[in-house]
């Protein structure tokens, strides 16, 4: 086995697409049947025809997804990367709120 800062894999794998466009909820879940367990970097393209919901419509769909495993190096830029963009969520302030 020969060891590559730049090398990928990639495995289709079976996938159920949970969709809802309702009132209470609007979201697209996907759930894969195996590699679960993605790290930063991976990335997950799901095979098919574009799927869409009309308002209150929730249904859920099988179909296939291939998962493509990040090299070392992407993996490693990913999360130095993902550091720095966690940092522009906060608010950091250091005044005493009397006056902004």
């Amino acid at each position: 086995m020969t060891f590559s800062l730049f090398a990928r894999r990639s495995v289709e794998v079976p996938c159920r697409i949970e969709v809802a466009n309702t009132f209470e909820s609007l979201h697209a879940h996907v759930d894969l049947a195996r590699e679960s367990d993605l790290q930063p970097g991976d990335e997950v393209r799901v095979h098919g025809a574009d799927i869409h919901a009309a308002y209150g419509e929730s249904f859920t769909l099988e179909r296939s997804a291939t998962v493509t495993r990040a090299s070392w190096l992407e993996r490693a830029v990913t999360r130095v990367l993902g550091n720095f963009e966690f940092m522009e969520l906060l608010d950091i302030s250091f005044s005493d709120r009397r006056k902004l």
